[in-house]
């Protein structure tokens, strides 16, 4: 009689378990799946999309031309008793001959867009690889301000000397 009980009791058990049991089988099955299609669109989307993307831009990107910017020396902002200088020879990069005749033709608004800046700098600000990036974003901007409509591509540093 008491094996019959057990017998009972696992068959009760069992009958219930399994409802449960498949619940958590689907639930469990239709996450994974929905992992797996997670993970094979990130694949697709990272590694097959992007060599094509780079291949048309280095097509798609001209040559580039470079001007040259006279040297540059100014008084930097100082606070304390002694002055402190910056001397900077610059050479742009833009895209065509067409910008480079824009800046050649407002040369003399593009130095002074760089006196006017550069004068209110402190030897702080030049400090590291930031300060140094942070000069050029500016000085990208305010020449592109200075020639617009026409647009540089960047500012490069060829000598940045501070005393």
């Amino acid at each position: 009689m008491a094996e019959a009980a057990v017998a009972e009791d696992l068959a009760d058990g069992e009958g219930k378990a399994a409802p449960k049991s498949k619940k958590k089988l689907l639930i469990y099955g239709g996450a994974g799946l929905a992992l797996i299609g997670l993970l094979a669109g990130g694949y697709f989307m990272f590694f097959k999309s992007k060599p094509a993307d780079k291949q048309q831009q280095v097509v798609a990107q001209p040559p580039a031309v470079y001007f040259e910017l006279p040297e540059m020396t100014v008084n930097l902002s100082a606070t304390s008793e002694r002055p402190q200088y910056l001397r900077v020879k610059v050479t742009l990069e833009m895209a065509d001959t067409k910008t480079q005749d824009a800046v050649k033709t407002a040369l003399p608004r593009v130095v002074d867009a760089f006196q006017v800046h550069l004068r209110e700098l402190r030897a702080v600000d030049l400090e590291g690889s930031a300060g140094l990036y942070r000069l050029r974003e500016e000085l990208t901007r305010r020449i592109n301000i200075a020639i617009a409509p026409a647009k540089i591509r960047g500012v490069l540093f060829k000598e940045v000397v501070v005393q």
